[in-house]
């Protein structure tokens, strides 16, 4: 009786072979969510750069331009290609164009043109889900101020 428990009890406390299944099974849970996570982090972090980018230098281009229609297409311009640098879509982006002291002249000496930038970053490896409301994405808004040179108009 002793020897068929001791053999049980032998046979019970053998491990081999486990430690590196155990190693492989929990390094992949802790392995894929942090890689994911740092995908996640690094296309929102890309994101943010061009829509601040964007914005930085749509308001730059519009207080350089001679006329406002000029001033709006280049803005339009500049943020199509810096979204699409960073692989960003353009449509998609929202923008908002507001000048001060005087919003009927946005190309006032002295003046300030602000532009708003709004757009949704989409996170890697996530399919589109009809009938979802709430969106797949990070929205990311940047605001950017420039003064319209004291000189401007005098060309």
């Amino acid at each position: 009786m002793r020897r068929a428990r001791r053999s049980i009890e032998i046979r019970m406390s053998a491990d081999d072979g486990s430690a590196s299944i155990e190693f492989l099974t929990v390094g992949m849970l802790l392995l894929v969510p942090t890689v994911y996570l740092v995908i996640a982090l690094s296309s929102i972090q890309s994101a943010s750069f061009a829509v601040e980018g964007a914005a930085r230098q749509a308001a730059r281009v519009f207080v350089q331009a001679p006329t406002v229609a000029a001033a709006e297409a280049a803005a339009e311009r500049a943020i199509a290609v810096t979204l699409a640098d960073y692989g960003l879509e353009a449509p998609d982006a929202a923008v908002a164009v507001s000048c001060r002291p005087d919003p009927a002249d946005c190309l006032a000496r002295r003046g300030f043109v602000t532009v708003e930038l709004s757009v949704v970053a989409p996170l890697p490896l996530l399919p589109p889900v009809l009938g979802v409301d709430v969106p797949l994405g990070v929205p990311i808004d940047s605001v950017a101020t420039e003064q319209v040179s004291r000189f401007a108009g005098s060309r």
